[in-house]
Formats: structure tokens, sequence, C-alpha cells
């Protein structure tokens, strides 16, 4: 490791809480160089919805490298960007009735998120974002500025002007938090002004597994609509099936104006990012907003792999839920084995445990990587024990790490008993 402490900035996060040198992966299973395995509740942060090293689609990819075919095009047209193209329209657009334009960003999340938000204030002629308490979009200025945590806002160095923020579904108990935010929207005097859009996650992920209701989301619309605000869904993280749907908000039955995917569109674990807007939207004029590394072909090949492989029809799709109601029926059992002193969080296979504090979480992973389980931490003060393993894990492995997982949790609520006597 001392290569890492000698030459790779301190900005390294992962690594120290895994700290090991990876060596192969597949599916679910990663393997060290020493040959220790470990069950991957991480999945790459949510990249990895479809596994490691996927053998359908590095068939696909690799057939495509070996043919000389394009890798780096810009946004010119290839044979590549057709085919996924295609793929996506057919597999996942007009089985939703759904009618967006394709805008492909530069590769990253946060890439995404920064053109969404030009898109809004650049149709509105308005300014003001509003995003919500505990929401996450990337660490760049503009993604940084209507993410909650101040832990990334701070690092920016500087104000970030344009962004107010509004309490998510769920912040102030059972009130309904729409109320508070049309009473803002009505009051002149309420600093508010008229938003151009709303930006917000039907999970949050990196806030800790929050997840909106139906009635909330219906609500936000509803609202957006009555006040001429664009709804930009961020799906980044909760897209691609995460949720049992492969987008998060199919359940609610709502149209997003402006919806961002990044993360496990690709497949593969290869950089890629899309956002997709109405067509009356699609006001850009040539290179207005555009990117040197937005058309990776590679990603293209892995991502219509995916849809043609996963999507054809609903049964991955109820594969996912299957697996998500098994690993909520075992939190549900961690928690009344506890009494109480965790609380359930999230839907699909996105779902964790709220301990009491981020302490009690990290010796909780922490453990869970000693015995063989990498698994992270979410939420402001990372007391969220979050899963996000492969939707493809297989049940018997699923079930091994949550057995690991519940045995950590047993030790560590012990060893909070004993520190307490």
């Amino acid at each position: 490791m001392d290569i890492y402490h000698e030459l790779e900035s301190n900005v390294r996060g992962y690594c120290r809480s895994f700290p090991v040198t990876f060596t192969k992966a597949q599916n679910a299973i990663l393997t060290d160089n020493e040959g220790n395995e470990y069950i991957d509740f991480l999945g790459g942060a949510g990249t990895l919805n479809y596994g490691h090293n996927n053998p359908v689609f590095k068939k696909a990819l690799l057939e495509y490298i070996e043919s000389d075919s394009i890798t780096h095009g810009l946004d010119m047209h290839t044979e590549a960007k057709t085919a996924f193209l295609k793929s996506f329209n057919e597999r996942i657009l007009k089985p939703r009735k759904m009618k967006y334009k394709v805008q492909f960003t530069g590769p990253t999340g946060t890439n995404a998120v920064e053109a969404a938000l030009k898109i809004a204030r650049k149709n509105t002629g308005r300014q003001t974002i509003v995003s919500f308490t505990n929401g996450f979009h990337g660490v760049t200025q503009g993604a940084a500025a209507v993410t909650a945590n101040n832990y990334y806002k701070n690092a920016i160095g500087m104000p970030l002007p344009g962004v107010q923020f509004m309490p998510y579904d769920g912040y102030l108990g059972d009130f309904n938090t729409l109320h508070y935010f049309e009473k803002a929207l009505q009051d002149g005097s309420s600093g508010l002004g008229h938003p151009a859009a709303v930006i917000v996650e039907c999970i949050q992920g990196e806030g800790g597994l929050n997840s909106a209701s139906a009635a909330w989301m219906l609500g936000l619309q509803a609202l957006c609509k009555r006040y001429n605000m664009l709804l930009i869904v961020d799906d980044i993280q909760a897209g691609c099936g995460r949720s049992g749907t492969f987008f998060s908000f199919e359940e609610f039955g709502i149209e997003p104006d402006v919806i961002t995917l990044s993360k496990s569109l690709s497949g593969y674990g290869l950089p890629m990012a899309i956002v997709l807007l109405k067509e009356k939207l699609d006001t850009w004029k040539p290179g207005e907003h555009n990117g040197t590394f937005r058309g990776n072909n590679h990603a293209f090949i892995t991502a219509r792999m995916a849809l043609e492989t996963y999507w054809a029809d609903d049964s991955f799709s109820q594969s996912v839920k299957k697996k998500a109601q098994l690993i909520r029926s075992r939190l549900k059992e961690i928690q009344a084995e506890h009494g109480g002193q965790m609380k359930h969080k999230g839907r699909g296979i996105m779902q964790g445990l709220e301990c009491v504090n981020g302490q009690v979480a990290s010796r909780i992973t922490e453990l869970a990587f000693k015995r063989g389980l990498i698994i992270e931490t979410s939420g402001s003060d990372g007391q969220v024990v979050k899963i996000l393993t492969p939707l493809t894990i297989e049940e018997d492995t699923l079930k091994a790490g949550l057995g690991i997982l519940a045995e950590c949790i047993g030790d560590v609520m012990a060893e909070q008993i004993s520190k307490a006597s």
C-alpha cells in the first residue's frame, strides 16, 4: 500500500474502508490478491446493477474491440451509438409511452446534473433551483450547489448561489412538507421567489435512503405544474432497475420534465451519462453544451446489451422485486431483534438500517469487511448501513451476505451494551 500513501491524493475514500488490493470480480464476489473473497453489497456505489464482468456484456465488448470499431467519437454518428438509441427507444421509452430527447453529456452523473440545471435555467429564464434536504447530486460546482451536505459544499470554497432548499418527504415527521413549499411560493416575503425548477431523488441514496411516497411525488409534480416550474428527477443511483422498475418513479405514474441517468446505464461500469428532456425543452444550440467524452462507444455497446438482456420483458424486474422483499423481510427481522434501536430505510435493492449514530454504523461495516462483506454507510452522519448489491446477485449469496450483516450488527449491539454498563 506504500505507493498509495506516497503518490495518491488524500481525497481517496473507499480504499480507506476496504484496505486490500482487489484483483478479480465476478457478479457479486470480489477477490483480493491473497485469494480472499468478499460478498459485494456496495456494487460500485450503484454502478454495477448487472454485476461485475457480466459475461454477456463482456463478450459483446470484446468482439467490438477486436473489430477495430470506433472507441471515441465525440458526438459523431457511430454504429454503436445508433444501436443504443434504437434499443433504448424500443426497450425503455416506447413501452412506457415516454417521449423524450436524449442528450449525451460528459460521462459521469454530475455532468448530467450540470446539463439538467442549465436546461431549466435556459428554458425558463429564471435562476433559482429548489433542491431538498439530504439530497445528493454530485460534487462539481453546479451539482454541489444542489447537494445538501455541507461536507461537499464547503470543498467548493466559494458561495453557491441560485439554489433554495426545501424539506424532503418525511423530514418533518408526518407533516406534509409540500404545504410549506407552496406557502413559500405564495408569499412574496418568503425569500424563495419563482424557481426555475426542482431537482429531486425518489430514493435519496447518499442522503440516507429516504424514500418519497407516491402521494408526495404526485403532489410535487402537481405543485411544479401549478407554479410553472420544471420537475427534474435525478435517477442516477436509483435508476436502471434498482427500485424494481427501470426508473425509480415509474410506480408513481409521474412524468418528469427532465431525467438524469448514469452509474449503471452502461451496465459494465464504463462511464456513461444521459439527460432525457421533453422535446419542447430541447432548445440547445449546436455544441452549446458539450464534452470530449460524451461519445463512449464501448459504453454504448454494453448499455445496449443490458437493455436487450434484462429489459426485453419484465422477468428481470420481477426478480429484483423478489430479492428486494427478501432484503426487506430480513432487515425488519434484524430491526425487531434489537428492540427498535434501528430503523428500516429505502426500497428496492437500495435498503438499509439507520443506526443511533455514525460511529455504530461504521463499526458494523468495519466488522463486516473483516468477515468478508463489503458494505458502506450513508446519511448526514454516516448513520445508515446501506445495501447496494448487484441486482443479479444469486439468492444464496444474498442470504449469506445478509447473514454476515446480521451477525455483525448483533456483535456491535452487544459491544454497545457492554460499554454502557
